[in-house]
């Protein structure tokens, strides 16, 4: 069992489903050669692939081509049906930094065959996940730095506000497909600059008045 913590309420939650954005920043859909999309793309992780501040992202065999992308996590404090983009904010607990660690030779080779993305995104430790604030301390959370770095070096940095499609629409759009519960958590989507890690590199992930996250790779 996973829990998601909100340290500053002393709140608690047990992870669910984490639902996914991909090509939510245009810079990041155009260095990747995909198109931007008219509606949100969507992808989950299961909860046993997250990991926290300080624990290693393992790298499965089965790939070698091994990428990071930092992103905004929302944590969902209450269960969220057919929501409006207008109630969406009643709906979020806390926010955090998450990284999606993507096995990029596994997903291409799946989409060239037009199958799932699962296993390039869903294996144990591809979820590193910080605590979270309460939503309360992110008054806007399309102001936000999204900064990474592998040992030392900046990779990534970017701002929530280049987001496409932006929290309270994600919601809405979500919730009109599937129900959202209580400790489910969506990834928002990453900037340009992702690039591959390998056993011994150390990232460094932070967006700033929501937390950081130090993660190495065994």
């Amino acid at each position: 069992m996973k829990i998601a913590k909100i340290p500053a309420t002393n709140q608690q939650f047990t992870i669910g489903k984490i639902v996914c954005l991909a090509r939510n920043y245009a810079e990041h859909a155009k260095e990747l050669g995909n198109e931007t999309p008219a509606a949100p793309v969507l992808f989950m992780k299961p909860a046993s692939s997250v990991i926290g501040d300080g624990e290693a992202v393992r790298i499965p065999a089965y790939s070698q081509e091994c990428h990071y992308e930092v992103e905004l996590a929302v944590l969902i404090g209450k269960k969220a049906r057919n929501v409006t983009a207008e109630q969406a904010q009643e709906y979020i607990a806390g926010y955090g930094v998450g990284i999606d660690m993507t096995l990029r030779d596994v997903q291409n080779g799946l989409k060239a065959k037009g199958l799932p993305w699962e296993i390039a995104k869903g294996f144990d430790t591809s979820c590193p996940l910080s605590d979270f604030v309460p939503a309360a301390a992110v008054p806007d959370p399309h102001n936000l730095r999204l900064k990474l770095a592998v040992n030392g070096e900046g990779r990534q940095d970017g701002c929530s506000s280049d987001m496409i499609h932006r929290v309270p629409q994600i919601i809405a759009h979500i919730s009109s497909i599937f129900t959202l519960e209580p400790g489910d958590i969506i990834l928002t989507g990453t900037p340009a600059g992702v690039g591959k890690v390998g056993a011994g590199d150390v990232m460094s992930a932070e967006i700033v008045t929501v937390g950081r996250l130090t993660i190495p790779v065994a």
